[in-house]
């Protein structure tokens, strides 16, 4: 039985980079899946479902970061992660406004 391996670049977008509160949302979320992920930055590569290593990428505002699932759920895996970083993990100054307005 082969397992399932899906790849993607993903650009951190929130002014903060990866500091630790979306570092930490992003290793709960990797590790709602069964799937093993990896994030590779420069040189870097570690696992994504330990906040240690998430943090030693140290990945600022624009960093591209590749992010490789391998197992049963991989598709939905970077699929789901894509979204967190795109959605700037809830740091858009934007949503927080219209947050309060609301």
């Amino acid at each position: 039985m082969s397992e399932s391996t899906h790849e993607i670049e993903i650009e951190i977008l929130n002014p903060d980079g990866l500091h630790m509160r979306p570092a930490m949302q992003f290793v709960d979320l990797a590790s709602s899946f069964n799937s093993d992920i990896t994030v590779t930055h420069q040189e870097m590569s570690i696992d994504a479902k330990s906040i240690m290593q998430m943090t030693m990428l140290a990945a600022t505002c624009g960093a591209r970061l590749k992010v490789v699932a391998i197992g049963p759920d991989a598709a939905d895996a970077v699929k789901a992660l894509k979204e967190l970083v795109d959605n700037k993990f809830g740091d858009d100054p934007e949503n927080v406004v219209s947050k309060k307005e609301g």
